[in-house]
């Protein structure tokens, strides 16, 4: 069949974004923009420390400082990669990748025999440090050396499918059985960002601009926010189970009083880091995993900004650039590395807004709002499910960008279609079985003497 006869011939760029990677909405708009990035990735900048620093036995005033810290390096890692990196509207931000490496560290029996919280908080906080300021050379050395870009050169049209894909779908856990947690808002806003995002995206009400669908996700938040205000102080939670209560009320994250009103995050602020091999070998893993998770958000990226596809070295100079990052999270104390925000990339094409100066206003959002800590903790104690909806829109869309890919390959081979099926089903069968030997043993498939192999 001819070109010429297929009625959706294979696209190089999207054609339908209102403003690619070079060219910028107007200053209101851009402000708004921004600020609804630093919104979206706000979700991740929290859930992980809340998740985390209790385990290793900090307080809520802890929990504060490490989410100011973590926004404050987000800040300026996502200034680097726009300024110097890559340079694609890609914010970076905290990363899942890191949360199992870190429960390892978090479990070592010389940490669990501190008797004292505090205590143990400082000196896990520190083997942390420790462990992503060694395994961040890794990825520094992969991405300057062009390792990675060599290894890039490989990434056929069809290669990038299950790369892309699944880290929009990898991170499915993350999504509706979230939301459910909290349906009765969680739902809700999933329903209202479709309505407003794709059925009222036609009206403009203000200067022609289609303020629904480009500002759908700032609009839906501040309704269901005040929702589910309304609902906690009417007191519809209030003989509610503990765990109903942290996820659906407004009041239950502690962090408006906990976190100061003013703090500046500084290298080393947590003491010197402590360094082991194990640990250290644990953090690596997630390294890996990092740089071949932000290769395909970089990829989708450039694909709804409307930018040609990032060539070998610019991949490997974004990579080389993300270890320095996870270097910063070492030294101040994040208590995770860092990755590319797959929900922002997602962001990008729901608001159909590829500017790179959008992004790198976000970041001065969070720097700003993670120095003056009260102003950031009136909107980081958002409950969880209302981003969880906006993640079941927002890695969805990520994950169809990586099936975009799939018009650049010949679907009627047997071959491809075997490819597809088998990396994008072992994709997400393989991390599940990993995943239930965990819940179940609390360790790997390899149980040996040996923690850091296991």
């Amino acid at each position: 069949m001819a070109v010429a006869d297929i009625s959706h011939p294979p696209m190089d760029q999207l054609h339908d974004l209102d403003y690619c990677i070079d060219s910028n909405p107007p200053w209101p708009e851009t402000i708004i923009l921004a600020f609804q990035n630093y919104i979206v990735m706000l979700g991740t900048s929290v859930i992980i420390p809340t998740m985390l620093v209790p385990l290793m036995g900090g307080t809520y005033e802890d929990k504060a400082r490490v989410i100011q810290t973590l926004l404050f390096v987000a800040g300026i890692n996502t200034l680097l990669q726009a300024l110097f990196g890559t340079r694609l509207p890609a914010v970076v931000g905290g990363s899942y990748a890191f949360v199992i490496p870190i429960l390892y560290i978090i479990g070592d029996s010389s940490f669990q025999r501190i008797p004292d919280n505090h205590e143990r908080f400082i000196q896990t906080m520190r083997a942390i440090q420790g462990a992503l300021i060694v395994a961040s050379s890794l990825q520094i050395i992969i991405g300057y050396s062009q390792l990675w870009g060599i290894f890039s050169r490989f990434f056929s049209p069809l290669g990038m499918v299950p790369v892309v894909t699944l880290v929009g779908l990898g991170l499915f856990e993350q999504g509706f059985p979230a939301v459910g947690k909290c349906v009765e808002i969680g739902l809700p806003m999933l329903l209202l960002v479709v309505a407003f995002s794709q059925y009222l995206k036609h009206v403009k009400e203000v200067r022609n601009v289609p303020v629904f669908e480009r500002f759908s996700v700032i609009i839906c938040i501040t309704i269901i926010w005040a929702y589910s205000h309304v609902l906690t102080a009417a007191g519809a939670y209030r003989h509610k189970p503990l765990k109903t209560q942290i996820h659906c009320r407004t009041d239950r994250s502690h962090l408006i009083y906990s976190a100061p009103w003013f703090m500046f995050p500084y290298p080393l602020q947590w003491g010197p880091p402590t360094f082991d091999a194990g640990h250290t070998f644990a953090m690596m893993a997630a390294v890996l995993v990092s740089l071949t998770e932000s290769t395909g958000a970089y990829k989708a990226a450039a694909r709804l900004a409307i930018a040609t596809p990032p060539p070998a070295y610019v991949l490997s100079r974004g990579i080389g650039w993300q270890g320095i990052g996870i270097l910063l999270d070492g030294l101040f104390g994040t208590g995770t590395g860092s990755t590319v925000s797959v929900e922002n990339v997602g962001l990008l094409g729901l608001t159909r807004v590829g500017s790179r100066r959008v992004v790198q206003l976000s970041a001065a959002f969070m720097i700003f709002f993670s120095i003056f800590g009260k102003f950031g903790a009136l909107f980081a104690s958002i409950p969880f499910p209302i981003f969880a909806a906006l993640y079941c829109i927002l890695f969805g869309l990520v994950a169809s960008v990586g099936l975009s890919f799939l018009q650049f390959t010949n679907m009627n081979s047997m071959r491809n279609l075997f490819i597809t099926g088998l990396s994008l089903f072992l994709g997400i069968s393989v991390p599940q079985y990993f995943n239930e030997f965990w819940a179940s043993a609390r360790h790997g498939p390899a149980h040996t003497h040996a923690g850091w192999l296991d």
